[in-house]
Order: structure tokens, then sequence, then C-alpha cells
């Protein structure tokens, strides 16, 4: 009887987690057309988690805060943000930085350029609400806006940005705009070449707590195949807690589905 419920144990605690697309949201970046839109949650205001590293990647590159996919290389210093592991624990070069998502470099740009260039680049790009304060009364915008906190923006939102960064429209430098796409996480999928970002966050309680059983998990960048070129935006919701980030399985799933969700 105690070998069943071992085993009924591990099978309950393997099985993964269910989570709910809010949004997924894909375009081609050339024509500007809308090939696919599903959800309920794609013009609703969500914290942009890690995926914000992506216009402030734009930003530290037009600024020149960063240079190029290994220049500034920062040190870890002891008290950073490291609860992402070894990765997270040693020099951290832009190309690093966006592959292992290392949140104390974000919070050096930020820091570097300061709320109020902040904003004005987030307000040129039309990045959501360009709501830099942080939590209230804890003066932790550069620190954590982005995370469950003070920036928002809709699904429709990141498309927008993204097929504005892909056409190279967005107001920086070619620099900045070119180097920022070279960085992006890699994929192939179906002969499509991707580039994205994914980002997780959980919900804030009333009390302040975070609500860890409704995590959402955002992946959000372009694919490329032959002359047509796309944009994408997928974001889910758990329906219970997971030991893998929201993110990663939001672009595990979205990857699976591409070939289908674009009719190839």
């Amino acid at each position: 009887m105690l070998r069943l419920l071992t085993i009924f144990a591990m099978l309950t605690f393997a099985a993964p987690a269910r989570a709910e697309t809010l949004c997924t949201l894909i375009a081609d970046a050339g024509a500007g057309q809308l090939l696919h839109e599903q959800g309920a949650g794609c013009d609703t205001p969500t914290t942009p988690a890690s995926t914000y590293k992506i216009p402030l990647a734009v930003m530290g590159f037009d600024s020149g805060m960063l240079t190029d996919a290994h220049n500034p290389a920062l040190p870890f210093v002891e008290g950073y943000a490291d609860w992402g592991g070894a990765e997270w624990r040693q020099t951290t070069d832009p190309l690093a930085w966006m592959d292992y998502s290392v949140v104390w470099y974000s919070q050096a740009i930020a820091r570097t350029l300061g709320a109020e260039q902040l904003t004005r680049y987030a307000t040129a790009f039309d990045y959501g609400n360009a709501d830099f304060s942080g939590d209230p009364g804890n003066d932790n915008g550069l620190e954590r806006s982005w995370i469950s906190s003070s920036l928002k923006l809709t699904p429709r939102q990141q498309l927008a940005f993204m097929a504005r960064l892909v056409n190279r429209q967005l107001p920086v430098s070619a620099h900045a705009m070119e180097t920022t796409l070279s960085i992006l996480q890699r994929r192939e999928v179906d002969g499509w070449q991707v580039l994205g970002k994914t980002g997780s966050a959980f919900p804030r309680q009333a009390d302040g707590n975070f609500d860890r059983a409704r995590g959402w998990g955002w992946y959000v960048g372009t694919a490329s195949k032959g002359d047509q070129t796309l944009v994408f935006v997928r974001l889910d919701q758990d329906e219970a807690r997971n030991v893998v980030s929201g993110g990663l399985r939001a672009r595990d799933a979205f990857l699976l589905e591409l070939p289908r969700l674009i009719g190839r």
C-alpha cells in the first residue's frame, strides 16, 4: 500500500501544471497583417517581466551604455540578485545577460540610464504605460518596475513594439536595433529562424505577496523563413504551481505549435 501511495505521489507531482493561453498573436512584419490571434487577454495590461530586456537593450545600445554583444562585461558583486543560479554569479556581458536573463544586469542598465531617460525612451517606443515608479512607497522603480510592479503593457502593444523593432522604425540608432536583435535567444523550428525572449512573473495578492500558483509566462520575438518575417507574442498563465518557469514553458509550447499556427 505504501509503495502504491509513493508511486501515486510521484505521478501527481511529475504531472505538468496546466496553463491557460491568455494571448497568442502572430503578424507578418513586412505587410503588417495579423495572421493569428487567440485568447481573451490580448488587450489586458500585464507586467512585461524579462521580455522588458528587449526594449532595455535598445535603450542601452542607443545611449552608449552598451556597446556591442560583449561589452560592457560587468562583474557579479555579492548582494546582487542571484536566484538564477551559477550563470548569474559571474561576469556578464549583453549576450549572456539576454541568454541567462540576468536581473542584476538589467538593474545596472536601469540605474545608469535613470528613471527620466527610461521614461522618455519607453514613451517614444509606445511601450505600455511607461511607468517606472516601482512598488508604491518603496522607491524601487530602477530595481523592479518591470517585475510584477508599475510597468505594464498589453500583448498587442508588445507585438507593435516588436514590429517597429524588426522594421527598424524605432526612434533610435540602427546600431541599437540591429545589435539588440543579434543578442536575442535563438531557436530553429521547421526552417523558421526564431529570435525571442522569455519572461516570467507572479501576480500580486491583496497582502502584497506573490501568487505563485498563477504565474505568467511570456514569449516574445520574431521568426524568419525565406523572404517572410513574422513577429509574435505568447502570454500564458498557470493554473497551478510549477517548478519550471512560465516563460520557458510558454516558449516551448509556442514553438511546438508554430508550424500549425501559421498554416505551414
